[in-house]
């Protein structure tokens, strides 16, 4: 397993000090919707707000993954409950390591479901 699959287990499980253990303590984490994260104290707190306000990862399915040298990248399908509201979608992670850990992580997501296009654009 590599660390980029260990961050994902982690956040699966609630896991916040198996995540802390996949990143170095600058590394920098972008959402896919905007927040930056840097260091272990801003992530830590990230987390505990998440899982303390409700928030739940529920799944994140990894379904394609690569290494090339130092950067981990990964399709998947992520589902969680936040204030309430369960939503699931696919995306992708960019992560560069620094040694054996991550130190800069960004995540992509889908803005809307895929489809098969069929000549007719949807709105």
């Amino acid at each position: 397993m590599n660390q980029l699959h260990a961050y994902i287990d982690a956040w699966r499980r609630h896991d916040i000090a198996g995540v802390l253990s996949t990143l170095t303590e600058q590394c920098v984490v972008i959402e896919c919707y905007g927040p930056i994260y840097r260091g272990h104290p801003r992530i830590e707190q990230w987390m505990r707000t998440w899982f303390d306000t409700g928030g739940t990862v529920d799944d994140w399915k990894i379904t394609t993954h690569t290494e090339s040298g130092t950067t981990l990248t990964a399709e998947w399908i992520f589902s969680c409950t936040s204030h309430g509201e369960a939503a699931t979608f696919e995306g992708a992670t960019i992560a560069r390591l620094d040694g054996a850990k991550i130190a800069y992580l960004r995540e992509y997501a889908t803005s809307a479901p895929l489809y098969d296009w069929t000549g007719v654009w949807r709105d």
